[in-house]
């Protein structure tokens, strides 16, 4: 039986749960809230911190190629913060209107987003501090290396974890 098939009568939703389509939209909008505070936090210290790298002496000594990466930074940090709080905004408008099934699908896509620009500002950041500490030489592989490693723990080891439990699903 499916959430579908009778207007919110119980479905295991694939795991052995027992609830309705809204308990499950609600399960999934709390999952996501939990998850949103992670990412939002760090984007929300990173983004801080940038903001203010203008206003600080060094600043007028960077060079225009490190000054271009730092305004990617800033702006690439600017949109990670608006995609991690943009489900929240969006909980907000449509609360009340019974679509919260439509709004976990949709904040789903927004953290996703919000997470990938958030690798993007991490590594823009990463090679703008170590061009100014180190020889520029290493910079790219120290920073290929650290992205390796996000891309690793944020998206390779999910998804094969991901694929690894679907197939054993199926079997």
């Amino acid at each position: 039986m499916t959430g579908d098939e009778g207007g919110g009568q119980a479905d295991t939703g694939g795991r052995g749960r027992v609830e309705t389509a809204e308990e499950r939209a609600d399960r999934q909008w709390q999952d996501l809230m939990q998850e949103i505070r992670v990412a939002q936090t760090g984007v929300q210290i990173l983004l801080g911190f940038l903001l203010t790298v203008v206003f600080t002496p060094r600043y007028a000594s960077l060079g225009s190629t490190d000054k271009g990466i730092y305004v990617l930074t800033v702006v690439l940090g600017s949109l990670a913060t608006g995609a991690l709080i943009g489900p929240v905004s969006f909980h907000r408008i449509v609360s009340g209107r019974r679509i919260k099934p439509e709004a976990v699908v949709w904040a789903s896509r927004l953290i996703l987003i919000g997470i990938v620009l958030l690798l993007a500002t991490l590594t823009s950041a990463l090679v703008l501090i170590l061009r100014v500490a180190t020889d520029n030489a290493i910079v790219p592989w120290l920073v290929g290396g650290v992205l390796a490693w996000y891309l690793l723990c944020w998206f390779a080891l999910p998804l094969w974890a991901r694929s690894r439990h679907t197939a054993k699903k199926v079997e």
